[in-house]
């Protein structure tokens, strides 16, 4: 299955992707969120699409997407995961994952307006494969990690490099600024995806691709992200863990390339849909 919101923001109904078509299914009563991941809603869910598929209201186009899962109570977010954008920031390849947190406030729609933060210089892209959970992980094993999996979305973790790496403290101020977590089109079922460890994805900044990767490329694979992860915080169902991102970020290049006002982003994963955000700066953003 793939599952979408849609709707004004803060008002999202839920839909799901039938044959390339939206369809709204706010008639099952239910939002995607923790109750629903935790009480078995995706068996609830598909249920009720083999007794109503013929009759859902078909969506219009152009209807405005949110996050295809409602505001988890975490964003888990793994940096420097692939080898050679380690490289490109200067850094070692870590021996263990990097953990940092991402506010649950950031959560965006896929094709909602990114806004750069007030004083900020240095925002930057990245494309990451991110991961749902579907039931409360603890001192999970590393051979049942993937049973604890609900899901997979397209994320892009929008990042303050001055924020993050020059203000103090750990990487989290730069992570969280409102609209850094765009998510979506929609969350695919395992099913939907296929092999995890073979996806590719991108990204376009006006037009000029700028990240082109697979996550062939992990240096830690996702049923170790998910045990290691849980070592250290209980997963709820819901939560998301995103995955880290490819080469190809503004911080690597030479000279440093970073978002502006007016700028376009557009990105994608392999069965996971492409995404489109428009840059605005803070001031314009407002009015």
């Amino acid at each position: 299955m793939k599952l979408i919101r849609h709707g004004l923001l803060g008002k999202e109904k839920t839909g799901i992707v039938l044959n390339d078509s939206y369809y709204d299914t706010s008639a099952f009563g239910e939002d995607y969120n923790e109750a629903f991941f935790e009480s078995g809603g995706l068996d609830r869910l598909k249920s009720f699409l083999d007794k109503n598929k013929g009759s859902l209201p078909v969506l219009p186009e152009g209807v405005r997407l949110g996050s295809p899962i409602a505001r988890p109570s975490k964003i888990v977010c793994i940096g420097l995961n692939y080898i050679d954008h380690a490289r490109e920031t200067g850094v070692e390849p870590p021996p263990e994952p990097v953990i940092f947190m991402k506010s649950t406030t950031a959560l965006a729609g896929p094709n909602d307006d990114i806004v750069i933060p007030r004083n900020s210089k240095k925002t930057d892209w990245e494309v990451e494969l991110a991961v749902v959970i579907g039931k409360k992980a603890s001192y999970v094993e590393e051979s049942e990690a993937m049973d604890y999996v609900a899901g997979y979305v397209l994320h892009n973790d929008v990042s303050e490099r001055e924020f993050q790496i020059e203000r103090s403290g750990t990487w989290d101020k730069g992570k969280g600024c409102d609209t850094f977590a765009p998510m979506g089109p929609w969350m695919a079922t395992p099913d939907e995806v296929g092999n995890v460890d073979a996806l590719r994805l991108w990204l376009s900044l006006n037009g000029k691709k700028v990240q082109d990767s697979s996550t062939v490329n992990f240096i830690f694979k996702i049923p170790f992200l998910i045990s290691y992860t849980s070592q250290f915080m209980t997963l709820l169902p819901g939560d998301v863990i995103s995955t880290g991102t490819p080469p190809g970020v503004g911080l690597g290049m030479k000279p440093n390339v970073y978002l502006q006002p007016g700028d376009v982003i557009e990105l994608g994963i392999d069965h996971l849909g492409q995404a489109r955000q428009n840059v605005k700066a803070y001031e314009s953003a407002k009015n």
